[in-house]
């Protein structure tokens, strides 16, 4: 259910604002979203497993904060960003 290391790493580098780059919230919100696709295949699958669910919901707060955050501070990062990964709102 949790992405790989690999997998983790490509995010940051194609999200990093700059180099060593790790605490953004372009690059918390991506590895968050790639955390919300992945639990959300396994509810497709695992209807009734309500701890996952919480997992997931608390997971969709988390991302709505960051972006939240990130809109306040710098409008054309939060576009931009919603727009790479293909975040409807």
């Amino acid at each position: 259910m949790s992405i790989t290391t690999a997998r983790k790493q490509e995010l940051i580098k194609d999200y990093q604002t700059n180099d060593g780059d790790t605490g953004s919230p372009e690059v918390q919100v991506a590895i968050l979203t790639e955390r919300i696709t992945a639990l959300s295949a396994h509810m497709q699958t695992h209807k009734k497993d309500f701890h996952s669910r919480r997992g997931l919901l608390m997971l969709v707060a988390q991302r709505r904060k960051l972006l939240d955050y990130l809109r306040s501070k710098d409008e054309g990062r939060y576009r931009e960003l919603i727009k790479r990964l293909g975040i409807r709102r």
